[in-house]
Parts: structure tokens; sequence; C-alpha cells
């Protein structure tokens, strides 16, 4: 009985996956595979009534978030830590000192406008490029 109840979840939850991967739209696909044609590894996920791809490009890891009709609204690309720009260092060295950073990455949005992301413990924190804590 317990076999029988597991196969069913098996089942279930690799139909929906099928289901998900199928409800992207094939624009939303054009759009990565056009942007970025060196891109590997591309997994697809619903953001609401957005889409997400993330990806590797060159060796580093990228995601972007696109509407339906493919418009890319946001990138978000891994940086080494040393990346950060100097007001952002100088704020998490102040504020979190001893905290390890355990991921960086810059988020462009559509109309060019950079922020920088730090994770520590757990947690996102948004700084814009003088390094002023958004988030």
């Amino acid at each position: 009985m317990k076999k029988t109840i597991l196969m069913g979840i098996m089942a279930f939850a690799a139909l929906t996956s099928q289901a998900q991967k199928n409800s992207i739209p094939d624009v939303v696909k054009a759009t990565v595979t056009s942007t970025y044609p060196k891109a590997t590894a591309v997994k697809f996920e619903k953001e609401g009534k957005d889409f997400e791809a993330g990806f590797k490009n060159e060796g580093k890891d990228m995601s972007i978030l696109m509407d339906a009709k493919g418009n890319i609204l946001e990138t978000e690309t891994d940086i080494i830590v040393s990346e950060l720009p100097k007001g952002v260092q100088e704020y998490l060295a102040k504020n979190f000192k001893g905290k390890k950073i355990k991921e960086a990455a810059i988020i462009v949005d559509a109309k060019g406008m950079k922020k920088f992301e730090a994770e520590i413990r757990g947690k996102d924190y948004l700084f814009d490029e003088k390094g002023n804590l958004l988030k």
C-alpha cells in the first residue's frame, strides 16, 4: 500500500513538473536563446505572472525575469564579493563585522538601473551603486 501511494506521488510530481515546463511561452524561451546564445543548463520557473530563467552563461550563474511577451524585466548575475562597490563593502564591514557574505550579485532592471545584492545568514540585502541600503 505504501509503495502504491509513493508511486502515485512520484507520478503526480513528474506530471506537474512537465506541465510547468510546457506552460512556458515559446517567446520566453526564444528570448533566452537569442539574448544569451551561450547559456547552458537553462531552467524555467513561473514567478507570479512573469517567468524566470536561471542558467550559466560564460561561467557565471545568471537569471533573468521576463514577462509573458519575452520582455526582459531584470537580469541578475552572480559576482564575487570583491566586485561589490566600495560603499556596499564598507556598509557590510561596519554592520556585519565578522559575518560571511555567502553570495553577491548585480541586478539590472529594464531601464538599466543597477542594484547590488549580498546574502548574509540566509537574508538578501539590496544596495544602490553608492552603497545605500535599499532593502
